[in-house]
């Protein structure tokens, strides 16, 4: 019987397509993902990658064993959530996936409140722009700016995203509408509505810094950089912050909330669905 560890590490690798990626995601060092592997090889007596100065490349065994080793890892995430599905009890760990402005600004803010009232749970909060896979038990519940269309989700929209312009208020006062610049996300999110929206506004008027966090974006408004795009939540009520004007209809996202089917009546899980809908409303 092969070490299930091993395949583990060889589907990770398969599936991100690199070692560090791998590792990453394992939460390993990219040492210990190159050595399962070769433990994985010993032991099935194939050559699974060609190891390349710069990559690792699956042979044609390495395909065929990757397809059957992905099969055994979602039959294992199956059976973890099969029993985090049946925990009694609101105890335990929860992990939250959301975008980072999200997080940091709309439900950080307000954890007290689930802990507070669930005292045996532990929140996992992780805020990060790629969308977790809820089937590998990434994370119990989603954040999601566009509506999942994975089948093996229960998705529940529970509000939106509005944007608007803003700028430090001495920015304006030392500049007219022609001489902005403009805050933008990189080629990365070149096809965010809320990017799109921001380069349609600025036209022929410079891009004149990228940054790809919401955070940083409002950071760098603060200081004086230029105009950026940001929620509404975000920018009103900020005194380091005046909002712009912009003519045409604004953009708006709309939120979501995502969980594995498996996991929907999980008592954590449903305990953390209600305190984020409370938090869009």
């Amino acid at each position: 019987m092969n070490d299930w560890e091993d395949l583990r590490h060889f589907a990770a690798l398969a599936r991100d397509k690199s070692l560090s990626a791998a590792a990453r995601r394992l939460g390993v060092d990219h040492a210990t993902v190159a050595r399962r592997i070769a433990a994985l090889e010993a032991s099935l007596q194939l050559k699974l990658v060609d190891r390349r100065p710069r990559a690792y490349v699956l042979t044609a065994d390495g395909e065929r064993i990757a397809t059957l080793a992905a099969r055994m890892e979602e039959e294992a995430y199956a059976v973890e959530r099969a029993a985090g599905a049946s925990r009694a009890g609101l105890a335990g760990t929860v992990t939250i996936s959301a975008p980072p402005g999200i997080a940091n600004t709309l439900i950080a803010p307000r954890l007290g409140e689930l802990l507070h009232r669930h005292p045996g749970l532990v929140v996992r909060l992780i805020g990060e722009k790629r969308s977790a896979s809820l089937s590998r038990r990434e994370a119990d519940v989603a954040v999601r700016l566009s509506r999942p269309d994975e089948n093996s989700l229960v998705a529940r929209k529970v509000g939106s995203m509005a944007f608007g312009l803003y700028a430090a208020p001495e920015y304006l006062a030392q500049r007219t509408p022609a001489q902005y610049g403009f805050i933008a996300y990189d080629e990365s999110m070149k096809d965010a509505p809320q990017q799109l929206w921001l380069k349609a506004i600025a036209g022929a008027r410079p891009i004149i810094a990228q940054i790809n966090d919401l955070d940083g974006q409002r950071a760098a408004a603060r200081a004086g950089v230029g105009v950026a795009a940001l929620p509404l939540h975000m920018g009103e009520g900020d005194a380091q912050l005046r909002r712009i004007e912009a003519k045409g209809k604004p953009v708006a996202r709309e939120v979501w909330l995502a969980v594995h089917r498996d996991m929907r009546r999980a008592p954590p899980v449903r305990a953390a669905l209600d305190f984020l809908a409370a938090c869009f409303a």
